[in-house]
């Protein structure tokens, strides 16, 4: 793996904050008093932490209607995620946006996005942005199997392309749009090879491998910086769960599908490589997992003790003072 201690428990630690705040999520959703509509991002982790461990906070990052592991390894806080997703007044946005919705731009997050495709032109545009000012920023955009044969898609990477912009198109292909298995919206399941028909690098790489990520993700963004231009990296991962909670997973995929994804699950994956490694102890992993589920638990103290929002405040930031 070629990882330091430091790094690999960096990374270990990123992925279970998302699994466990993921979690914990889905137990207050079922409870049922959180309103709205949540896609988990669970059996994905390695993707978000892969990448995001390479950015600076003002480094963007455009993401979809699954994007609270993006929020997460970018770097927003978690009391202020769960709140938002709850639809809290201490939310960082006020509780306005819930899940598909969470934004802030003093960590470069352009927001979950509940259309899709659409994190592809606007991850175009931040790099755009970026490439104008000569920040040295870059962007990466998070998408879906599902937003690929969308025009979106065509349009943010071609002109991305075109413009040598500096942008990482991230695509994390779980094999389903929803229940539409890829293989059945389009002929070519390979989705890094349309990179080439942009003129940009396309590399596939295995979605729960997050060192197999990190490195891809590393000579990415270097690219990008260095004003190397767009790359797109597929990451062919999986969702054990349902599209969305509430959705059995099931009918649309075999239990036994479902069953040999699991052991190729990507926190374990990176445990068992860490202790393989000997970069650090079993006792010391569940010294961080610890740490991580009193974190989550702190996130959600303080999103359970802010009182519902204000009706009377429902047209602030609507209509100009």
């Amino acid at each position: 793996m070629n990882f330091s201690p430091d790094l690999a428990l960096d990374l270990y630690r990123s992925m279970a904050r998302i699994r466990v705040f993921e979690l914990r999520l889905r137990d207050v959703f079922r409870s049922g008093v959180m309103p709205g509509f949540i896609h988990l991002y669970v059996g994905e982790e390695a993707v978000a932490a892969g990448v995001c461990r390479h950015l600076n906070q003002d480094d963007y990052v455009t993401s979809t209607h699954r994007g609270h592991g993006h929020a997460i390894a970018k770097g927003i806080p978690m009391g202020p995620v769960f709140a938002e997703i709850w639809g809290k007044p201490n939310g960082c946005n006020g509780g306005r946006g819930g899940s598909m919705h969470i934004y802030d731009p003093k960590y470069g997050f352009l927001g979950t996005n509940g259309i899709v495709g659409a994190s592809v032109p606007l991850g175009a545009g931040a790099g755009l942005a970026a490439q104008l000012r000569r920040s040295n920023q870059v962007a990466v955009s998070f998408f879906g199997d599902g937003a690929v044969s969308n025009s979106a898609f065509h349009e943010g990477v071609n002109l991305a392309g075109i413009w040598q912009l500096p942008v990482i198109f991230v695509c994390e292909n779980n094999l389903y749009a929803t229940e539409m298995p890829l293989a059945k919206a389009t002929r070519n399941t390979d989705i890094s090879t349309r990179g080439s028909t942009y003129g940009i690098p396309g590399i596939s790489v295995d979605g729960n491998d997050v060192a197999e990520i990190y490195q891809a993700a590393g000579k990415a963004i270097d690219t990008a910086r260095s004003g190397g231009g767009p790359t797109l990296i597929e990451c062919r991962t999986y969702r054990p769960l349902g599209h969305f909670e509430g959705d059995p997973g099931v009918g649309y995929r075999t239990k036994e599908e479902i069953a040999e994804w699991k052991k190729k699950d990507p926190i374990d994956r990176l445990r068992d490589r860490i202790l393989a490694d000997r970069l650090a102890t079993v006792e010391k992993l569940q010294g961080v997992w610890m740490e991580v589920e009193a974190e989550v638990e702190a996130a959600y103290q303080y999103a359970n003790s802010a009182g519902d929002a204000d009706p009377a405040c429902v047209t602030n930031f609507v209509f100009s003072s």
